[in-house]
Parts: C-alpha cells; sequence; structure tokens
C-alpha cells in the first residue's frame, strides 16, 4: 500500500519551534513493504490532494480539531484514514467519528495488524496496543524527516511512563503505574549511529515525560553515554537533584540542559496536585545553583490555576524564575485534558467553561478553560501571559543569557539564546490562535 503519515499542527500555519515527530520514524519503520508519504503540519502544508491508500495521524488534544479537519476532506476523496494518539486514546468514541479506524495505546505491534487487516480489505474500528510490552524492539526510520525545516535536535527515548501520577497529567492515565525502559546498550547502539550521520555537536533530546525511573535505570543509561561524548537535553524530576553523584553522572555523560516542573511555590497547590514531593530536594533556588554549577541550563515550568492561585502567586514564580535566571520557562494556565485526574475533577465540580474546549470554535490559545477559586479566569490567563510577556522581554532575555552563574560555554550561550528568541517569537504567534484551520 502507499500510506500518507499525517503529523497534524494546531492550524493551519507553519511553526518555527518544531521537532521530528519520533512517532512517525517508529510508524515508518514498522511498515516494512509499503511505500511510505509523511507530511509535518507543522512545517509544511499538507497537499489538498493525496494519492494513498491509507492515511495516518497521530492526534493530541490540542491538534483534534485540525485533525478532524484533514480527516473529513481526505475521507471526501474516499480514503481510509486511522487515528492514534493520546486523544484517540483517551476519547475514542470521538474519535471514530472522524475515522476508519484507531488505534488505542501504543503502536506497536496494534500497528502491523492494523496494516495487514487493510491490505485484506478488512480493516477493523479498534485496535488496541500492548502497553506492558518490552522495550526490546524500538525501531526508527529517521530518513523520513530528511529535507524538512526541523529544529537541529535528534529525539530519542529511553523508556515510557512516569512513576508519578500528577493531578494535571494524562501519561499515568495512558500508561498506567508501570514504567518501562529500553535496555541501555540498545540506546549506546542508536546514539552511535545518530552521532555517526549528525556529529558530536548535535543536540539530542530525550522525550522520555521523566527520564529518572529509578537510580539503577538512570545510572545503567549514563554509564552507556559517558563515552559517547554527545550532548543532550532531557525531562527529568525535581528530586533528582537531592542525589550528588547522579547530578554529577548527569553533567558527566554529557546532559547540557533539563527541563523541571516546578509547577508552583505554594506546598497547599503542590499538594493539591499530588506533587507534594517537589519539595523532597530543598529549596528551589538551591536546586537550580546544584545545576547550574554541573553546566546543566534549566528548562522551568509552572502551572497555575490551583485553589492558592492569585495574580500574586504568578508574580511571585515569576520573580524567582528572573532571579535563579532560568535559561527557559513557561508559564501556563492550567489546561485540563481528558485522561487527567484535573479533567475528571472540574467537570464535577462543574467548573468548566468549555468542557470540549478543543473543539469549541469559541476557544483561542490562552484563553480561559475553567473557574479558579482565588480569581477570574480572565485574571489568570491575563496574569499568565504577562508573566510569559516579561520573561521572554529583551532586557530579561540579555540578563540571563549574559549574566548566569553558569560555566561559560559557547556551545550553552548560543542554544540559549536561539532557544529564548524561538520561544518569544512562538508566544506571540499561539496567543489568541483559534485551533483548526
Amino acid at each position: 500500500m502507499r500510506i500518507a503519515l499525517i503529523r497534524p499542527n494546531m492550524g493551519d500555519y507553519r511553526s518555527g519551534d518544531a521537532m521530528p515527530p519520533l512517532v512517525m520514524g517508529i510508524l515508518a519503520a514498522r511498515a516494512s513493504g509499503h511505500e511510505i508519504l509523511f507530511y509535518d503540519d507543522r512545517v509544511e502544508a499538507v497537499p489538498k490532494k493525496l494519492d494513498a491508500d491509507l492515511v495516518a495521524m497521530s492526534v493530541e488534544t490540542f491538534t483534534a480539531r485540525r485533525a478532524y479537519e484533514l480527516a473529513a476532506h481526505f475521507r471526501r476523496q474516499g480514503m481510509r484514514l486511522v487515528m492514534g494518539g493520546y486523544h484517540p486514546t483517551f476519547l475514542p468514541q470521538e474519535a471514530l467519528a472522524h475515522a476508519d479506524a484507531i488505534i488505542i495505546g501504543d503502536a506497536e505491534g496494534a500497528w502491523e495488524r492494523l496494516l495487514v487487516d487493510a491490505e485484506a480489505g478488512r480493516m477493523q474500528r479498534i485496535y488496541r496496543g500492548d502497553n506492558d510490552a518490552p522495550m526490546t524492539q524500538l525501531r526508527i526510520d529517521r530518513s523520513i524527516f530528511t529535507g524538512k525545516p526541523y529544529a537541529p535536535v535528534d529525539l530519542v527515548q529511553y523508556g515510557r511512563g512516569c512513576r508519578f501520577a500528577c493531578d494535571f497529567c494524562s501519561i499515568h492515565g495512558f500508561y498506567g503505574r508501570r514504567v518501562r525502559v529500553r535496555p541501555a546498550a540498545d540506546v549506546q547502539r542508536e546514539l552511535e549511529a545518530i552521532r555517526e550521520t549528525a556529529g558530536r555537536n548535535r543536540l539530542l533530546f530525550f522525550v522520555d515525560d521523566n527520564l529518572f525511573s529509578n537510580r539503577e535505570n538512570l545510572t545503567a543509561l549514563l554509564a552507556a553515554m559517558r563515552p559517547l561524548g554527545l550532548r543532550w537535553s532531557c525531562q527529568i524530576s525535581i528530586d533528582v537533584a537531592r542525589d550528588p553523584e547522579l547530578l554529577d553522572g548527569l553533567a558527566e555523560a554529557g546532559c547540557r540542559y533539563a527541563l523541571i516542573g516546578f509547577e508552583s511555590l505554594e506546598p497547599e497547590n503542590l499538594a493539591q496536585m499530588r506533587k507534594r514531593w517537589n519539595q523532597v530536594s530543598g529549596h528551589y533556588l538551591d536546586v537550580v545553583r546544584a545545576l547550574h554549577r554541573r553546566g546543566i541550563g534549566i528548562y522551568g515550568t509552572f502551572v497555575f490555576g490551583y485553589d492558592r492561585d492569585t495574580p500574586e502567586t504568578i508574580r511571585r514564580s515569576l520573580d524567582f524564575a528572573l532571579e535563579a535566571r532560568l535559561e527557559i520557562a513557561n508559564f501556563n494556565p492550567l489546561t485540563p485534558t481528558p485522561g487527567s485526574g484535573l479533567y475528571q475533577r472540574l467537570a464535577q465540580e462543574k467548573r468548566l467553561l468549555l468542557p470540549q474546549w478543543w473543539l469549541d470554535p469559541k476557544y483561542r490559545y490562552g484563553d480561559p478553560i475553567f473557574i479558579p477559586r482565588a480569581m477570574s479566569p480572565e485574571m489568570l490567563a491575563q496574569a499568565c501571559f504577562e508573566a510569559k510577556r516579561r520573561f521572554y522581554a529583551w532586557s530579561s532575555i540579555a540578563r540571563r543569557v549574559l549574566g548566569g552563574d553558569m560555566p561559560f560555554s559557547g556551545f550553552c550561550t548560543a542554544i540559549t539564546t536561539i532557544a529564548n528568541l524561538i520561544s518569544r517569537r512562538e508566544i506571540y504567534r499561539k496567543q489568541g490562535r483559534v485551533l483548526g484551520a
């Protein structure tokens, strides 16, 4: 068959911060014997007409409306359409109204069964992946990314799942309590191949939701990476900072940036979001300094809208981010997504302003979705946008890039500068946008 893989964007526009979507490389690698076409709606226009026997999309909640519009367009041309990803997994009946078949859970195994059935003309409506299968056969066809204007970052995956179940996050709803990791030697071989083609100066990013699944797994990965001389970034839970030996290991293995979910400075909010453990490593400023001393920059994320949040708590979080000279930061209003405890709770409390915000034509990116306890929805949205605006003001970028407390690195200075410029542009570009075409 001739298969068109499509990665939808939030709307019909091009993004400036897109990275290669690893899931599409996985699907391409597992479609042996078929011809693959790949279109990434974030960086290129999707053709109005496709010469394909099957169209497959990976759908997230923010891209659902655009995905459904594209699906309707291609189904009118008589094409069979398949959807998978987080959003169809959590809302299968909604997705099935726009697709001929869906995959629930991980694609491996289910995708191959679907292709056999599609070729034989007996495609079923629902296929279920095995989210407990060992991660020993991860294959990625990176050739489909060639020539597309992505950020110069290669994505890698060590494990899936997270040992924590934060209130606002849907990862635990997708994967359950179990965290699976690949053999560290498999990751090492993959990284050696990337180094051969892209060179040592390419920045890598681990897409794991939390690279610190446990001490044994992280230690094994760092040992495998140490001799490679690569520079990389990851998402990692803040509790790694209470182990100086692990922090040393991260730096020695080439970690240059870590995304850490600080989320809130308010203990009551951390308890409500089921993230009280964020406090085990001590004061946030001490955590930042411990990472900076080791040459590891920080992308700090914060979420606002829990019951103790006011415009003043948002300003205090911004002040902390500026004082700590975080390399990058994001200040987001809580976004209740299907599959999260937050969404279920707010729905039960009848506090959702737009219960299906991802499909609602009135929703604009950055709009309030629910009613907070301690401020109006409009105050929440405005305070979050103001925090972003101030953090990425030109004067703030200059102070943080030129006056940070990390050991000097030309590579990190360049990456931090570029990341800030892109983040500033994307903040203004996305704010107020309608989802979909």
